[in-house]
């Protein structure tokens, strides 16, 4: 692999970046005025203000110009193969221009919008990247490709599905001598540990990767998307339907009546059987109530297709599981046993020789593919990981995980790390469920904090998510700004509904509980006075849920489709 440079210090007299590995010369010039970018030799003025960084994220257009994005802060997270993999921490964003005093006060404004909605992508965590290894493949992609693709820069050979900063890298793709300056940048999360059992140590990972295509917050992607492991992946049910927000603690899933489902149905498992080889579809959604016909459309799907590779198993978990019978998941693994190893996993000697290949991904989905998912990939998980420990001579024979009370802890752990990272990405909060996860048992403390986190979402699905999703269509380049042509989207006027409801409804709830503490001469006066401002803020109250979607925060900025 043609590694990139993993030092850098910055001189903020135009720009150079200076790679301070050792024995490296080069030095990437930018003109603060054309923009252009070149490679020199190390000819920098001895008067420069100098500041170290980790690494560029890339460039970005924003109405005042162009900005510089670079890594300033970072920790390692671990080796994956003698290669250091490093989270990102944090981030600066540096203007082009040295002043942005030819804006009007309106652009300023809208400048300040969009580098907030940058700052608020770069600082949901869990961005990682390695300087000379490719976290874009997985292993066994990796084990079979040509001296070509060996050759390759990071950049020109990475999945472009996972490489976050792509929109950033443009100006860099276009440009082979620089690409040693930049490097793929994935969103998801990682964790490697060390482990013994029976005396022999090993290592293990977990590492997910969220897709950049179609990505974006909870309620506002819905339909073909997905994230993956090596070993499974999880995805929005692939077909075209929306769950908008409208005040209501779960809006009613509406399937699309325009579009052609059975296209882009077949044009994702096309492309996910190229990828990953045999589909078995996990669905984990309700199979009554608004969830339903979201089941059966997806049933129907699979049927029509009628491919052999693809194979169809729902299973309601909060039915199954009801009443705190989690023990019952068990059904759904040994439902799914036999397929799990006739799949097997990717296996390689010391030598580099590979001695199995997985030949199929079990494809997990329920309504934010977050909570229900992630148990389930965890359980998948952890059955594989035993079968390779047998394999290894590290578990003797008929010897099981969960008797290993201290991997086991470390493991479950892991996994609700994971489940944690993803659904603060997705959803807002930390995932639900995870006191399972953890502990394999359901507490009701865990049932306290899940009714807690489902709070926090309800708040910020219906009043933040708006920005958040803008915020990610600006960052991956789904939204361009064009300084030279620049129409505003973000001023969104309200209607007269917008406040005039709201205050309404809290002034006439205030009279109601005004009338309650002070009562009236007499007790049908008092009555009267109650139900009057209370029947005013009922009413109102209604009129506002009615007008929901008027209310919640929307995206303003417009999105490209995407099918995954």
């Amino acid at each position: 692999t043609k590694s990139s440079f993993s030092r850098f210090s910055l001189v903020r007299e135009r720009f150079y970046v200076e790679a301070c590995d050792d024995g490296c010369v080069d030095v990437l010039t930018i003109d603060r005025v054309s923009t252009e970018m070149t490679l020199t030799g190390k000819d920098i003025p001895a008067s420069a203000e100098t500041r170290p960084i980790c690494g560029l994220m890339g460039t970005l257009r924003l109405v005042a110009g162009m900005y510089l994005v670079v890594i300033t802060k970072k920790k390692k997270v671990g080796d994956l193969l003698g290669h250091a993999v490093w989270k990102a921490l944090d981030f600066d964003i540096i203007s082009y221009k040295k002043t942005i005093l030819h804006l009007t006060d309106n652009q300023m404004q809208d400048n300040k919008t969009f580098l907030s909605m940058i700052n608020n992508v770069l600082h949901t965590d869990g961005f990682y990247f390695a300087t000379d290894y490719d976290l874009t493949h997985t292993l066994q992609r990796l084990a079979n490709t040509s001296p070509e693709f060996q050759e390759m820069s990071l950049l020109e050979r990475a999945d472009q599905r996972f490489v976050w900063n792509g929109h950033l890298l443009r100006e860099f793709i276009a440009q082979p001598e620089l690409h040693k300056f930049v490097y793929p940048v994935i969103h998801g999360f990682i964790t490697m540990k060390s482990s013994c059992i029976n005396g022999k140590v090993f290592e293990w990972s977990i590492i997910s990767r969220r897709s950049c295509f179609r990505a974006g917050v909870r309620y506002y992607v819905r339909g073909t998307v997905h994230s993956t492991r090596q070993a499974t992946t999880r995805g929005s049910i692939p077909f075209y339907w929306s769950q908008r927000p409208n005040l209501k603690y779960k809006p009613k899933p509406q399937i699309s009546k325009t579009m052609n489902h059975l296209d882009g149905f077949q044009r994702h498992f096309d492309s996910q059987i190229i990828l990953y080889g045999r589909q078995v579809i996990l669905n984990l959604i309700n199979q009554k109530g608004s969830e339903k016909p979201l089941e059966l459309a997806f049933d129907k799907m699979v049927t029509s297709l009628g491919n052999g590779m693809i194979k169809y198993i729902a299973f309601d978990f909060h039915k199954e599981c009801s009443r705190m019978r989690w023990h019952r998941l068990q059904i759904l693994l040994d439902m799914v046993a036999e397929m799990q190893d006739e799949f097997g996993y990717f296996l390689v000697d010391a030598d580099g020789k590979v001695l199995m290949n997985q030949e199929g991904t079990f494809r997990s989905n329920c309504m934010d593919c977050l909570d229900r998912t992630n148990v389930i990939q965890s359980l998948l998980a952890r059955r594989s990981l035993q079968s390779q420990l047998r394999r290894m001579g590290v578990l003797h024979a008929g010897q099981q995980i969960e008797d290993q009370s201290d991997f086991e802890k470390k493991f479950k752990n892991a996994w609700a790390d994971n489940a944690d990272a993803c659904a603060k990405q997705y959803a807002g909060t930390g995932a639900l469920k995870t006191d399972f996860t953890r502990t394999g048992k359901r507490t009701q403390w865990g049932l306290l904090m899940d009714g807690w986190n489902s709070m926090i979402r309800y708040y910020k699905n219906n009043f933040s998510d708006g920005f958040r999703q803008d915020s990610i269509d600006l960052f991956l380049g789904n939204y361009a700004v064009d300084e030279a042509d620049w129409t505003n989207p973000l001023r969104d006027p309200k209607d007269w509904k917008f406040l005039t409801l709201p205050i309404i409804m809290v002034v006439a709830f205030s009279m109601c509980i005004i009338c309650l503490l002070m009562a009236g001469d007499t007790w049908t006066e008092t009555l009267a006075y109650v139900l009057f401002w209370g029947t005013a803020s009922v009413v109102t109250g209604g009129l506002i849920l009615f007008n929901g979607l008027d209310f919640v925060d929307a995206p303003k900025l417009v999105q490209k489709e995407k099918l995954d």
